[in-house]
């Protein structure tokens, strides 16, 4: 009866699955999803259970989690934005989703108790982090919004969810120059390449999957990466990694060489890839 689903989007194991999965997978046990909203900052989503294990991504604070078990402190369960499955620990999440009003737009920002930026901060914020806010007040010359549930946020740090979004996905990762380079990372404090495109479209309104290889799939239309000279907003894709080219000759990448993310030649990345990767795969556009 299993298809061949992707474990990575699909939630399933031989003991429980999702509840929509059925007829679909073998499975002893199969759920329904108890929504819960991330309560952290952020949180590592992980392959299992263990703060020993590899990071898949990350969660960010307001995104819905769909959990279909939690135990022993940590939920297994979906994450809604893209629905990547694994492990979060429990304490990250809260126990009721409620209705998003306003997204965060600057790189980083933080939630304070009070309106007040001299306070010692809830949390750090990254881009595309959600919240429901209330009534805007003055402290001191800084505008802030309060948090629905309690603190408060700079106002000019976030933007209605129906806001129109970022023009240009390009602008957006070039914001991310010297971000550290972090596997499985999915903030202000650390991305790798696959988070960096994907964050990047997010802000500028256009969904896309956490991985590479489904970048690589489901993103705009393949070009001649072989013939056809590089547009600026390209994506270009190896085996394992993916860049954006900002130009015709250009690429930001975020770079496990370089531990950063970088602008770089293509020809100059393409090369050393090329040493344990191989050439490019294809080359995609919006």
């Amino acid at each position: 009866m299993s298809e061949a689903l992707d474990p990575r989007l699909h939630a399933f194991r031989p003991d429980l699955a999702d509840e929509g999965l059925r007829g679909r997978v073998e499975s002893e046990t199969f759920v329904a999803a108890v929504d819960r909203p991330v309560v952290q900052g952020s949180a590592a989503l992980r392959a299992s259970p263990s703060p020993e294990a590899p990071i898949c991504t990350e969660v960010l604070f307001g995104e819905t989690f769909r959990v279909f078990e939690d135990r022993e402190g940590w939920s297994w369960g979906q994450l809604a934005t893209d629905g990547y499955v694994g492990y979060v620990p429990s304490a990250a999440l809260g126990d009721s989703v409620g209705i998003p009003t306003h997204r965060v737009t600057a790189l980083g920002t933080f939630l304070y108790p009070e309106p007040d930026l001299k306070l010692p901060p809830r949390a750090a914020l990254s881009l595309g982090s959600r919240l429901s806010l209330g009534d805007e007040v003055e402290v001191r010359g800084q505008t802030y919004r309060l948090v629905d549930g309690g603190g408060a946020v700079v106002a000019a740090h976030v933007a209605a969810v129906d806001a129109p979004p970022d023009a240009d996905h390009v602008v957006v990762a070039e914001r991310f120059l010297n971000v550290p380079y972090l596997w499985g990372g999915r903030t202000c404090r650390g991305v790798d390449c696959s988070s960096l495109v994907q964050l990047s479209l997010m802000a500028a309104g256009i969904e896309a999957p956490r991985d590479s290889d489904l970048q690589e799939r489901a993103i705009g239309h393949p070009v001649d990466h072989a013939g056809a000279a590089a547009h600026p907003g390209d994506f270009v894709f190896w085996p394992g990694h993916v860049g954006i080219m900002i130009d015709g000759e250009y690429m930001i990448h975020a770079s496990g060489h370089h531990m950063a993310v970088v602008i770089e030649p293509l020809a100059e990345a393409t090369d050393r890839i090329g040493q344990s990767a191989g050439p490019p795969t294809s080359r995609r556009r919006l």
